[in-house]
């Protein structure tokens, strides 16, 4: 297993939620920011939420108000609790470990989740 290891993704209604989780094998407050990021078809990845060691987060616009970024620091976890899901946020996701909160060649990632928004 790599350093982080995402669960959580799969197949789910418009409106459904979905929770992902990404555990490291690192104390996660070593890292300056760990975030949830995601790639469309011939796309980069691209932020969408993510917290910093001190706990402040960032969110991309387009998921503002529907999901939520969080972390438990005795369990090394962080997790995305994407409710009111569109089909438009179908993608892989990926957590990152790394040092800002754009994409860096410094990043740690995960092995990805696909999230399918679907009817």
């Amino acid at each position: 297993q790599g350093l982080l290891v995402e669960s959580g993704g799969g197949l789910v209604q418009p409106g459904g939620s979905l929770r992902l989780s990404c555990a490291a094998s690192a104390r996660i407050v070593s890292f300056n920011v760990m975030g949830w990021y995601r790639r469309f078809p011939g796309g980069e990845r691209e932020l969408v939420a993510a917290i910093a060691r001190g706990g402040s987060t960032n969110y991309a616009d387009s998921v503002k108000g529907r999901f939520t970024i969080s972390r438990d620091i005795a369990k090394n976890t962080i997790y995305l609790q994407m409710d009111s899901l569109k089909p438009n946020d179908t993608a892989v996701y990926y957590c990152k470990a790394g040092t800002t909160w754009s994409v860096s060649r410094f990043d740690y990632w995960g092995q990805g989740a696909q999230v399918t928004v679907s009817s």
